[in-house]
């Protein structure tokens, strides 16, 4: 049931929709050589209308820089990022030429005028939306850039601080490739969306515009969830993930990447996997290099389906809708793992929710939310195909035997009984897995702690593990060869492996803060050094229009040991060209030097070849550095979301004389994929 508020609002919720359902083109956007610029450039702001809002700009801008120079507390201090949302939608808007129509204009105004008020209020020390129920929009500095992010909450009227925690559903919107922030927060302060459920917070992430909640936007979604469990009381036992459309993608994807974070997951339309949807929505012809194969293995969440297993699943699709796709590859993938996916059909829809079992879906989350979240199951299946998304419950892969091969582990938890000991058992079968950890929290092993623990690893025993008194149990294995060893693998002295957050590809290095690393030298060819400067630019404006932040951009001289300890460093030009990189040259496993860039044993010519890579900082193991290279999808992807995914491998060597396209930045001529010791893999 609805509450009270929402209904009054339902007059917006059709517009809501429109917008958030707008969709990519069809066969028209399969062309790469004639790509539609996106988001378009919007309408021309007449004069005098861009005079007044350049005033008013200005002046609360100064509004906002006197809070933070006057206002030292903390309390206001993690406010503010809720004023400079107003600041920056209208203020991106007018720079960047991104009003779609002329009544966003107006739209601009309103949101200096609300912005300035809870600014005044702020000041004052009372700010007047933290005790808002209904619509609020509010927003957070993220890790990666720095950037100031919005995101949309439906508040119950019955939701008090001072009350019980209560049930989150994140909501995923649809694509809307005029969802700039200003039509967001303007949509977020208008409209409900498709569910309000009763005594349930709705937190409607940006997600940093289209991308279906990967990469940066995947790091939105709990950037927000952190932002919002500061401010209000949350359930942990009862989050939901939920979306519709693009939306029902990035419900997929969080479903089975992070399976053990939700009481249900409920994902509508949408894809849930690259390959089989651009053929059937797309009616594309794919050619895929052998690389751009194996990193389809990072979101295709057909891959992933046994992690369903962990999470309760409602999927919704209209009936003659061509999403419908995505429910039904994952019906035919949960299959195989001999599961039957919980699949609700809107008779005869298109595109959209149908009533009816839209309040079926509705009957069925409200009661998976009254049972919450399984907070310690005794059975845990895990597939991975990366170390970035490596953990379920109380399992988490550490090692991998190759990346972008399927690792399996399976962990049962159970007594076993003895003649003479009484041991609690784990049972773990393993495929693709070279290291593992099993970690239960205090409390978690109610068990008699005079038990010992038995690990039993591939029909191998591991024996006399203790419990502890907090009925809690830690312990990690490591395989030699066909053998599992007790305790974490020893570190050899100079071996970095990968690991969590450290693996690869060159996308991964733009999930957290990084900072663009400008030469100022000169490189050792003009071909180089012109292909990295407008690559450069290429990947500063990218970055702005598709992540919708400002990528912090600092000259080789400028960077500091705080840069180093606290950003990935993604490094243009060559050894000669840019500082930083000529201090690690020597420590990367691919040399670049005047005479050639030699790789394994190919060498390539220097005058007219770059290389882009990644790999672990050699002045800091903590971090990354990427050579020559932003996110690694180009203007072609954003044309369909499905086609947002890892482009390059490891590292690729490119070979200048054929100049950067809306897919490659240039040809690429080798590639490949560091072992899990980055070293370059041997043939």
């Amino acid at each position: 049931m609805r509450t009270a508020f929402t209904a009054s609002l339902c007059v917006f919720a059709l517009a809501a929709v429109k917008l958030s359902l707008t969709i990519a083109d069809g066969p028209a956007d399969n062309i790469p050589a004639n790509v539609r610029r996106m988001p378009k450039l919007g309408v021309e702001v007449p004069a005098e209308k861009r005079a007044e809002l350049e005033t008013q700009l200005a002046a609360f801008d100064r509004e906002i820089k006197d809070i933070a120079g006057k206002r030292k507390d903390t309390a206001t201090l993690a406010l503010l990022p809720d004023v400079l949302i107003y600041y920056k939608a209208a203020h991106d808007a007018l720079k960047y030429q991104e009003f779609h129509a002329e009544k966003e204009i107006d739209v601009a105004f309103e949101l200096i005028k609300e912005g300035r008020e809870r600014a005044a209020s702020l000041a004052e020390g009372k700010p007047t939306w933290t005790e808002q129920t209904g619509l609020v929009v509010r927003g957070y500095v993220s890790k990666i850039d720095g950037s100031v992010q919005p995101y949309g909450l439906v508040i119950p009227e019955s939701y008090s601080r001072r009350g019980p925690r209560v049930r989150l559903d994140f909501w995923f919107h649809g694509r809307g490739e005029t969802l700039s922030e200003l039509n967001f927060i303007q949509q977020r302060r208008k409209s409900v969306g498709q569910f309000a459920p009763a005594d349930t917070i709705v937190l409607h992430p940006y997600g940093r515009w289209n991308n279906a909640n990967k990469f940066a936007g995947e790091v939105d979604g709990f950037e927000a969830l952190d932002a919002v469990k500061k401010h209000y009381r949350i359930d942990m036992d009862r989050i939901a993930v939920r979306g519709f459309s693009m939306g029902g993608a990035a419900a997929w994807h969080f479903a089975v990447h992070h399976a053990d974070q939700w009481f249900a997951a409920n994902p509508g339309a949408g894809f849930s996997e690259t390959p089989d949807f651009l053929k059937v929505f797309q009616q594309e012809t794919l050619k895929p290099t052998w690389w751009e194969e194996k990193l389809w293995h990072m979101y295709d969440c057909t891959d992933y389906a046994i992690n369903l297993s962990n999470v309760p699943t409602v999927a919704y699709s209209g009936e003659v809708d061509k999403q419908k796709q995505a429910a039904d590859i994952m019906a035919v993938a949960l299959e195989k793992e001999g599961m039957t996916l919980t699949h609700i059909i809107g008779p005869k829809t298109p595109h959209k929710y149908e009533t009816e079992a839209a309040k079926e879906v509705e009957r069925r989350m409200d009661s998976l939310a009254a049972i919450g979240r399984d907070a310690m199951r005794w059975k845990v299946d895990l597939v991975t195909y990366t170390l970035k998304y490596n953990r379920m419950y109380w399992i988490t892969i550490d090692e991998m035997d190759e990346h972008w091969e399927q690792a399996r582990i399976t962990a049962d938890f159970s007594t076993e009984y003895e003649e003479v000991n009484r041991n609690e058992l784990f049972e773990v079968s393993t495929k693709g897995v070279a290291a593992f950890t099993i970690d239960l929290k205090p409390g978690q092993l109610y068990m008699d702690v005079r038990n010992k623990v038995k690990v039993r690893i591939d029909k191998q025993d591991i024996t006399g593990l203790a419990i502890g008194t907090d009925r809690s149990f830690q312990a990690s294995f490591h395989r030699v060869g066909t053998q599992w060893k007790l305790g974490a693998r020893p570190r050899e002295a100079g071996l970095v492996r990968k690991k969590h957050d450290l693996q690869g590809p060159i996308d991964d290095a733009f999930m957290d803060s990084f900072i663009f690393v400008r030469p100022t030298g000169k490189a050792r060819n003009e071909r180089v050094e012109k292909w990295a400067k407008e690559e450069l630019e290429r990947g500063i404006e990218q970055w702005r229009r598709h992540f919708r932040g400002e990528a912090r951009v600092k000259d080789d001289t400028a960077i500091t040991d705080a840069d180093i300890a606290g950003a990935n460093l993604v490094l243009w030009g060559d050894p000669e060209s840019n500082a930083v990189m000529k201090r690690i040259a020597d420590k990367l496993p691919i040399r670049w030097t005047e005479q050639a860039i030699a790789v394994g044993g190919s060498n390539y010519n220097p005058a007219d070849h770059a290389l882009i890579a990644i790999h672990p900082n050699p002045l800091n193991a903590e971090r990354y550095v990427v050579l020559n290279s932003g996110f690694t999808f180009r203007e072609y992807a954003h044309l369909n979301n499905a086609r947002q995914v890892p482009m390059l491998p490891d590292w690729a060597v490119v070979d200048l004389k054929t100049p950067p396209n809306s897919v490659w930045p240039g040809k690429v001529v080798n590639a490949g994929f560091f072992d899990e010791t980055w070293r370059v893999k041997s043939k």
